[in-house]
């Protein structure tokens, strides 16, 4: 029997090539004037934002710009751009960017609208009220932030990611145009693709998947494995860019509605303790743990072998999952994902902060969700694997 579920989308949501051109034609039709446009120092600097930055002056909509993101969100981040909104008198926020910018704007909008600091609100469902508009356009093919219900901002103070998630996080509207994403770099393109490919398997094996999110885990899965290496290969590439910005897209809706797992669940820690950014931690750590995990649901891991467009005629379901077992490590292999080892994270130090990276990744609650249950002594032991595998 099915028990009730909730789905939850952006009541706006626009894709295609050159669709960020509408971006100041759609907020004007919600009666809004005055912005705070918030980005990354690289974008900034590197001209991508120009585009948009034309599109709201065309419609008339004034803005302010923040754009001293150049690390992952931070509490300290969300404060400045919150006195930002306020000192100019801002009705909407707009994230231009990656993970990073697009996270710490859903905090500022959070926190336009509530009293406190973002600390206040870690965990899920403990935002009392709505913040203001937020308007999302995603440059990278990855993170999915821009459709769902959660941010990850970092606690300076104590070197915590904080999981945070409502409904009213949520974006009012989100743009999705892969034109945005042709400057991505090589090694960038493949972390946020296996990351977005890690959105759509966690949440098809998620013990809270549901038949509407299974529908667009299956098609991003699809979508990502049939063309990020193409995307890899050649960055010019628009169908291949298309093709996989719009699994990227469908992943984030699926785990926004379904939870993610494991992986998730180790990936914070190491960038706590490592500071390695999350997208890079999700891709080096996904092969080992899929590996781990098959044995707790093998029907469901036979059916992304099959939507990875491996072969699977005749072979049981186990079988079958190790296929997909094997296709997953292949297109990480093919995109030159780094280990551990590779990103710099010291084997001692990781031995030595694995117990306590255990502890905060079982306390996240993600690794709850996983088809197959991990004991801290196997998570340290899944750490260990993949600082060298990958």
């Amino acid at each position: 029997m099915l028990p009730p579920r909730t789905f939850l989308v952006p009541p706006v949501l626009i894709t295609g090539n050159g669709s960020s051109e509408q971006v100041g034609a759609e907020i004007k039709k919600l009666g809004l004037k005055k912005g705070l446009l918030m980005t990354d120092k690289v974008l900034s600097e590197l001209g991508a934002v120009k585009g948009v930055e034309k599109a709201l002056a065309e419609s008339k909509i004034a803005f302010t710009t923040y754009n001293n993101i150049t690390t992952e969100p931070t509490v300290d981040y969300v404060r400045e751009g919150l006195k930002a909104f306020k000192d100019n008198d801002c009705q909407f926020v707009l994230a231009v960017g990656g993970g990073s910018a697009i996270d710490t704007a859903k905090a500022v909008a959070i926190m336009a609208g509530n009293t406190g600091s973002i600390e206040d609100y870690k965990g899920l469902g403990n935002i009392p009220r709505p913040g203001a508009p937020l308007v999302t356009i995603p440059t990278t093919a990855g993170t999915g932030s821009e459709v769902t219900i959660f941010t990850i901002i970092t606690d300076t103070k104590t070197n915590v990611k904080m999981l945070i998630g409502s409904p009213f996080i949520m974006p009012r509207m989100a743009i999705v145009d892969p034109m945005l994403t042709l400057s991505c770099p090589r090694g960038l393109t493949a972390a946020v693709g296996i990351d977005a490919l890690t959105h759509a398997i966690e949440a098809y094996v998620s013990l809270k998947a549901q038949p509407m999110s299974d529908i667009f885990c299956l098609s991003a899965i699809e979508l990502i494995s049939g063309n990020l290496r193409q995307a890899w290969a050649n960055g010019n590439n628009i169908e291949a860019r298309t093709k996989t910005m719009l699994g990227s897209l469908q992943a984030g809706i699926a785990f926004s509605n379904s939870s993610v797992a494991l992986v998730h669940g180790m990936s914070r820690p190491i960038g706590a303790y490592f500071h390695v950014p999350h997208g890079v931690s999700n891709a080096a750590l996904l092969g080992v743990v899929t590996e781990f995990s098959l044995l707790g649901d093998p029907a469901r891991y036979g059916r992304i072998a099959q939507a990875m467009g491996e072969d699977v005629m005749g072979l049981n379901d186990l079988d079958a999952a190790e296929v997909a077992a094997e296709a997953i490590k292949r297109l990480i292999e093919d995109t030159q994902i780094p280990s551990l080892k590779e990103l710099g994270v010291d084997r001692d130090k990781l031995e030595e902060f694995a117990p306590a990276m255990a502890d905060a990744a079982i306390a996240s609650g993600s690794p709850g969700n996983n088809p197959r249950q991990a004991t801290k002594e196997e998570i340290i032991e899944l750490y260990m694997i993949a600082h060298e595998q990958g």
